[in-house]
């Protein structure tokens, strides 16, 4: 309800109870009041410091004035001038932050309905108003009526009229108009109990995904590199190796219209499981006997290899060492098999020793329990003590085709097999590989001897058997390399620096470093390939590490016996691709905490690109040695349980000394 002038009634006046500044005193105050109010229309002059709150009747405001103040005042009619701006520069008493923080609610409510508001939080909670303090039937003051008395502005001293302190009246009425009908619906709808709010159930809009039940760990993720949604290796990989993360099967749902957005996909993975859910046709069409290169649902196809590599690049870890027949084996074989310098562990590892230990089966369990459960032995092979054995992700065994090998003997006499090469080949995805592993015939002056070792391996080596080549028609019968996409060579070739001792070790005095340009001037590989006579169209990473050969065992020091044999680079790893740029060197090392033998181990990283390929090769189907798998896992955890009991009794040995 209004008054004549288009105010609305307010059961109680906002209007400020301290006032400040000298008026003039009138002893009738009320006579003049009632005759103002007839020559004014009701509007009155308070001389306050703030003007009186919109919609306060005359009348009601004398009411709450103090009564030595009503006798004082005087009143006297003014002509109506239009409102001023307000300024909200007051502080919020305790009913008017109630009032706001119900309108705060509201606000919440009415966003959570309207799906094109994005102004407000859809997460607030709807919750009943406390209801105005009513000391007569009124709606609730109007917030640009609020000012504090207290900080006033020095504007707002002068007597200002009850009507022109907000707005206009037909803004102000249907501005009243909409608050008392809201708050009317309110007060009609809900209701309190002891005094506390009830809170209402939040409605969605739309039904909300079910919540991802992911039990792996940020971490684990990050270290399987298998799942795409891993934003953190995503940036890893794009900045270290140019690898950008996309999933097909994230592709596929959307498409379909599985799902709806991006939560509703990974919702939609945690239901099942971790891994990426499968469509029932896909199952149905699928099949793991035949294919061809880009079909969907192929094993070995474009939509798998994408799946797992976006980028189409695996990591691969060579490794050769000659052990010099020793019996004991190294306490940690972490520093070689799990440099620091890399993130990440790599996707497959392959470990080739000559002169290796006696115990050729524990050597591959020590390998077995250093990689840990992430690792399973594709394939081990032996020619003598030449030892080769390639371990690869238990995930990815899936996608490997059968194994082969095959051996060359270079010695005179076939029954010795201390020197010669062995082979493994097979095919992942659709690219080939083929990793040999030589021990070449010794002596400082024995290149030729060496080149001829390199030869007869080449044209001796019958691989492949019966996994077909991807590519014959740049394949060579007289050179096995030729076979493959991708080979790696590495073993103890035997070349040596054509220099004498005290020369290369005033060098390496003087480069104590990774400066080590100036020693392979002298080297007999890098000039030999350089000419073309060896290891054509291989490649080798930079070197920037020491001579691996020769050391004192259990030392740092070279060769200190009577030969005083010079120090040479024996130990490499070459590579060679049937396409350019396949291979990317990413590290090559020695390992220099190792020092059961003679030789230092040497390591290389690489990048290798893989692309897809068809079913109908023979598959492994998953094969790999289980039996060693247990016994490396179980040697782990008994490492790890004694390492714990050594721990607490030395913590139990302790003791206090009191000085």
């Amino acid at each position: 309800m209004s008054t004549p002038n288009g105010f609305p009634q307010h059961s109680r006046a906002c209007v400020s109870q301290s006032m400040e500044g000298g008026a003039v005193q009138d002893l009738q105050a009320k006579k003049a009041g009632k005759a103002a109010k007839k020559e004014a229309g009701g509007n009155v002059a308070l001389p306050a410091e703030r003007p009186v709150s919109v919609g306060t009747p005359v009348s009601e405001t004398l009411k709450l004035l103090p009564e030595e103040r009503k006798a004082n005042m005087k009143i006297k009619s003014i002509t109506p001038r239009p409102p001023r701006k307000p300024r909200l520069e007051r502080a919020a008493s305790l009913d008017e932050k109630s009032w706001r923080r119900w309108r705060r609610f509201r606000t919440s409510q009415e966003s959570l309905t309207d799906p094109n508001d994005t102004s407000s939080s859809n997460g607030s909670l709807q919750e009943a108003s406390p209801s105005p303090p009513n000391r007569s039937r009124a709606s609730p003051c109007h917030p640009c009526c609020q000012q504090n008395s207290l900080h006033s502005s020095p504007d707002a001293s002068e007597a200002s009229p009850v009507g022109k302190s907000r707005g206009g009246t037909s803004d102000l009425g249907k501005r009243a108009s909409e608050i008392s009908s809201a708050f009317g619906g309110l007060l009609r709808g809900k209701a309190f109990v002891g005094g506390k709010p009830r809170l209402s159930q939040i409605m969605p809009a739309r039904p909300l995904p079910p919540m991802e039940l992911n039990v792996a760990s940020h971490t684990l993720r990050t270290a399987n590199r298998i799942d795409s949604d891993c934003l953190d290796y995503r940036h890893y990989s794009q900045h270290k190796f140019g690898r950008v993360s996309s999933s097909l099967s994230d592709t596929r749902l959307h498409g379909n219209g599985m799902v709806y957005d991006n939560c509703s996909t990974d919702s939609m993975k945690s239901t099942f499981s971790l891994l990426t859910p499968i469509r029932a046709k896909d199952v149905r069409s699928r099949s793991y006997l035949e294919g061809s290169l880009m079909a969907s649902g192929a094993l070995l196809g474009a939509e798998e290899l994408s799946r797992y590599f976006p980028d189409r690049n695996i990591g691969l870890f060579v490794a050769t060492w000659n052990m010099q027949g020793q019996k004991e084996l190294p306490v940690n074989l972490d520093d070689f098999l799990l440099p620091t310098d890399p993130d990440y562990a790599q996707d497959m590892y392959v470990i080739g020793v000559q002169e290796g230990c006696p115990d050729r089966r524990e050597w591959e369990i020590r390998l077995q329990e250093t990689l840990g459960p992430h690792y399973v032995l594709l394939y081990s092979a032996a020619h003598g003590v030449l030892y080769m054995s390639v371990f690869i992700r238990r995930d990815l065994i899936w996608f490997c085709s059968e194994v082969e090998y095959a051996t060359v003997t270079t010695r005179i006499v076939s029954q010795i097999k201390t020197k010669g090469a062995l082979g493994i080949c097979f095919t992942f995805f659709g690219t080939s590989f083929l990793f040999i592993t030589s021990h070449f015939t010794s002596g400082d002056s024995k290149v030729n001897e060496r080149k001829l070792d390199y030869n007869k391996t080449i044209q001796a080596l019958t691989l492949p058997k019966n996994v077909p080549d991807t590519n014959p028609y740049r394949s060579s019968s007289s050179d096995v390399t030729t076979r493959f996409d991708e080979v790696f060579w590495f073993g103890d070739f035997n070349f040596r620096l054509n220099k004498d001792r005290e020369t290369v070790d005033s060098i390496l005095n003087q480069n104590p470093d990774t400066d080590v340009s100036k020693l392979l001037v002298y080297d007999q590989l890098t000039s030999e390939m350089s000419r073309g006579s060896i290891f054509k169209g291989f490649q080798e990473a930079d070197i920037n590490f020491r001579p691996s050969y020769k050391f004192d065992i259990g030392k740092d020091s070279y060769d200190t016996t009577s030969k005083q044999r010079t120090p040479s680079y024996t130990d490499r790893v070459v590579f060679r691709s049937r396409y350019k740029d396949d291979i990317q060197a990413v590290k090559y090392s020695s390992c220099p905490v190792i020092k059961t033998s003679d030789h230092r181990p040497v390591f290389a990283l690489f990048r290798v690109k893989v692309r897809p390929g068809r079913d109908n090769i023979p598959l492994a189907a998953g094969q790999f040695d289980r039996e060693l798998y247990l016994m490396g896992i179980k040697r782990r955890i008994t490492r790890e349980l004694q390492k714990r009991r050594e721990q607490k009794d030395q913590k139990s040995s302790s003791i206090c000394s009191i000085s």
